[in-house]
């Protein structure tokens, strides 16, 4: 069956209405009808740096993204545009009076804010700091800090009102100031493109220098921890490549991923004792951040999306749908990506060169899965020590958290601990008040719903549309199995389907069973998640032992983030007893 085939089934049958074998069919016919239209590249608004051909490619990843590409040598590069899902004339920022219309801060309270922990609860809450780990290597808009800020209006009983203006900085331009007339405005990704481990190495050499010893290829670890960030006022962050927005979740995993990396230096350097640090380095890189992608693939995603097919479907985009003992015995059968899976096969950008997209940063607002509290417990199963706040562990209390309770005991608690459910009225509370080092107070929640506004991320109904799903037609159909928020949505949104914001229709929207979030938000899932994979070639033509090492390829392929936690903690081992997925529940000892 072909896209218009599945197009007509889906007037009256989701995909995940379907029996496997065709919904598994429909998922992939869906995803190349989404690389053929929900593709596009800002180059069209104008004038950014001319295109480039490299003098070579080199056979490792480069400080700062660039040289991945025969032809365009900037393509990922730092610095480098964010592109679009939307096209181009669906993504203007709303004018100023409709950027707060209806009020994000009353969005905000009325509709995102937590009125009682819910609960996720096929997962654990190191899922919550994995999703935020990876996202810190793919995009960030950067600080603007000159625009004058957006004023949100508060209303009279605001708890807000009388101690300060609320404030929202804008987000940073495009530097490179050359938008067409008549085109939407750009903005420029601060980190690599590509998924390459960047918030653990950096996006430029300079920064990547300062983390590592300039022996044998390694990171600098402390008594088996990262050290402190040597920058004014940033002493309670770890010195990694990216620890804006840091809390203790996030130091356990750069940290943990730290250590991966030495070790897998360790384990090259055995195989190839004459290569110099930069050669041991460049590969232990490569290796690391391979099984960082394998394990968001093939563990994380089908966690959050808890379903037969979608973990049926995650395992084909790495291994494909042949048995692996074939691949194995047979290496890869034919060039496409289905049967063999995307590992080794062509690169290919489809319809636009590759990049992150505006709309696939929106799909991250994942703040719900924060918990506003966690019960700190005895990873030796001596029970619970304490309980604290989300703020007793993030921002200026991270280090200092993780001096006190420890390596293991978080460890367990992250993984013996729901997080929250992305769900309408479950925003924490601690993101919707939340200090930063800055001395800055934010609500998330708030900035979120106008952050899509202002990058003009298309509202609900049109963001549906797009991604060719039809638009709902009732506030009753939207909210699905939650009709006391009908008129909570009616109201706010003063009866108008086509401004409810796509953050409230995706945490509003009817989902299938086992989902984690709504199948709009996966639509944007489903085409990004293998683009990753399928433009980067140090995952295509350039994942094959001359460029890893075949020690290197075995490493990826035989191992996952359980073996990773019981390598670097093995006093887990209990905890982790059976346990197949390490984002699912651990055993409470």
């Amino acid at each position: 069956m072909g896209s218009a085939a599945f197009a007509r089934v889906n007037r009256t049958r989701e995909w995940h209405e379907l029996p496997g074998p065709l919904a598994l069919l429909n998922l992939r016919v869906l995803r190349d009808d989404l690389r053929r239209h929900n593709l596009y590249d800002t180059f069209g608004a104008g004038g950014e740096r001319p295109r480039r051909a490299p003098a070579e490619l080199p056979p490792y990843r480069s400080y700062d993204g660039s040289g991945y590409d025969p032809y365009d040598e900037d393509m990922g590069r730092v610095g480098t545009r964010l592109d679009r899902n939307a096209p181009l004339h669906m993504v203007f920022p709303e004018s100023e009076d409709d950027l707060m219309s209806p009020n994000p801060r009353e969005v905000s309270r009325q509709l995102l804010a937590r009125r009682g922990f819910t609960p996720a609860p096929t997962l654990n809450l190191l899922a919550a700091a994995w999703i935020q780990f990876e996202n810190h290597g793919w995009a960030n808009h950067g600080d603007n800090e000159e625009a004058e800020p957006f004023t949100v209006p508060l209303a009279e009983d605001d708890d807000w009102a009388g101690q300060c203006p609320m404030r929202v900085n804008r987000t940073r331009p495009d530097p490179v100031a050359h938008t067409a007339p008549g085109t939407p405005p750009t903005y420029e990704n601060t980190v690599t493109h590509w998924w390459d481990g960047s918030q653990i190495y950096g996006s430029d050499e300079a920064r990547c220098r300062t983390l590592r010893t300039g022996e044998h290829g390694k990171l600098i670890t402390e008594d088996g921890r990262l050290p402190a960030d040597p920058r004014p006022g940033r002493g309670c962050l770890d010195l990694t490549g990216m620890n804006s927005d840091y809390w203790a979740g996030l130091s356990l995993l750069h940290t943990l991923f730290a250590k991966e990396h030495n070790a897998i230096c360790d384990h090259l350097r055995a195989h190839h004792p004459t290569w110099d640090d930069e050669r041991l380095f460049h590969t232990a890189r490569l290796v690391n951040t391979a099984l960082m992608a394998k394990i968001h693939t093939v563990e994380w995603t089908p966690g959050i999306l808890d379903t037969p097919v979608l973990r049926r479907a995650m395992d084909a985009n790495w291994y494909g749908v042949l048995p692996r003992w074939v691949s194995k015995r047979y290496g890869r059968v034919g060039s496409g990506e289905m049967l063999s899976g995307i590992l080794g096969s062509p690169t290919h950008h489809h319809a636009a060169p590759f990049s992150m997209t505006e709309e696939f940063v929106s799909a991250y607002r994942l703040h719900p899965l924060i918990p506003d509290e966690l019960i700190v417990r005895d990873h030796r199963g001596g029970g619970t020590r304490t309980t604290i706040g989300f703020a007793d562990m993030q921002g200026a209390t991270t280090r200092s958290s993780v001096d006190e309770y420890g390596m293991s005991d978080l460890f367990y608690s992250l993984g013996t601990a729901h997080p929250g459910a992305l769900v309408l009225h479950n925003h924490p509370d601690a993101l919707r008040e939340l200090a930063r080092l800055t001395g800055e107070r934010i609500d998330l929640g708030t900035v979120d719903i106008l952050r899509d506004r202002e990058r003009g991320i298309p509202r609900y109904n049109a963001y549906r549309q797009m991604l060719r799903k039809r638009p709902v037609t009732s506030f009753e159909e939207l909210t699905g199995g939650h009709p006391g928020d009908t008129p909570l949505l009616r109201e706010l949104y003063e009866g108008r389907l086509d401004r409810v914001d796509t953050l409230v229709g995706n945490l509003a929207e009817p989902r299938p069973a086992g989902f984690g979030f709504s199948d709009s938000l996966f639509r944007i899932f489903i085409l990004m998640a293998s683009r990753r994979l399928k433009s980067d070639r140090f995952f295509t033509t350039d994942y094959r032992p001359e460029i890893y090492t075949a020690e290197g390829l075995e490493w990826v392929d035989r191992n996952t983030m359980v073996t990773v936690l019981l390598r670097h903690h093995p006093e887990l081992r209990p905890a982790l007893d059976g346990v197949a997925n390490a984002f699912a529940p651990w055993r409470s000892l």
